[in-house]
């Protein structure tokens, strides 16, 4: 059996008399990915911001291979192994690509690696390494407002990269992207999971079916369903927690009634569900 990279256990975060995570128990085992998915007001991103450290849990525990981390600050979760990208990029719109990556392998510098550019270039073969990763080597001059949507978030993961994780949490990693940009992340995503652990949230369906080993759907604040995609796709609980109650009739018009209250087979196949 796989150990577990990331545990919570009966994770709770209250704000002021709203649940918005309630008693969580989510256990991610090592080397997989695994993705949290569920209709808006779910509590898919307190959840994330919770095992980030970005929020305190009201109540819970939260383990990251086997250590505490209930209530550290992000920096010190980070200092653990743990890089988180975000849903909306962050980048310093004149700064390289080079650039970018060479500050976060400097991190330890501080506010010292302005003083120096030897310190800050002393990493410019590992940067130039991480960006290739990515399928940025190209651009590695390339300011980062020049980038086109899909290269920022390429970028954005290869700043993940940078720490070298041994858990990342991508918060919807192709949120915004058209299709080709989707399928190239959906590959990179493919290539950098090698030795590392996935947490991502997606509501792309068809990204979680190409990448996910294991999915969780949550509901209000808790977990619904949990399985293989396969397993989650199929479940009427889900089906309905996206779609609402779908009413079948018995006579010649259950087609149309179908498709026009949701059917659930093209729910699934659609790619894209409901936020």
């Amino acid at each position: 059996m796989a150990h577990s990279a990331l545990t919570a256990r009966g994770l709770t975060r209250d704000f002021r008399g709203f649940r918005a995570v309630d008693s969580v128990d989510l256990e991610v085992a090592d080397g997989s990915v695994h993705a949290l998915v569920g209709p808006n007001g779910a509590g898919k991103t307190t959840l994330f911001n919770l095992l980030t450290g970005f929020l305190t849990p009201t109540a819970g525990r939260i383990e990251v291979g086997g250590r505490d981390i209930t209530g550290l600050p992000p920096e010190k979760i980070a200092r653990l192994g743990v890089a988180r990208s975000f849903q909306i990029t962050s980048l310093f719109s004149q700064l390289t690509c080079r650039e970018h990556v060479e500050l976060a392998l400097g991190g330890e510098l501080g506010w010292k690696f302005w003083r120096s550019d030897k310190l800050l270039h002393r990493h410019r073969e590992q940067a130039m390494a991480l960006l290739d990763m990515v399928g940025l080597g190209e651009y590695a001059a390339s300011t980062a407002d020049s980038l086109a949507y899909g290269r920022k978030r390429a970028l954005e993961l290869a700043l993940a990269l940078a720490l070298d994780p041994k858990v990342m949490l991508l918060d919807e990693p192709t949120a915004g992207m058209g299709i080709e940009d989707v399928d190239r992340t959906v590959d990179l995503i493919g290539r950098v999971r090698a030795g590392r652990t996935v947490v991502m949230v997606e509501h792309n369906m068809s990204v979680v079916g190409a990448l996910a080993d294991r999915v969780t759907v949550l509901q209000a604040g808790r977990v619904l369903v949990e399985g293989a995609y396969a397993e989650v796709r199929d479940d009427e609980r889900v089906i309905t927690a996206y779609l609402g109650e779908v009413t079948v009739p018995t006579g010649p018009d259950r087609g149309a009634s179908l498709r026009s209250s949701g059917d659930p087979a093209q729910g699934k196949e659609s790619g894209r569900v409901a936020d």
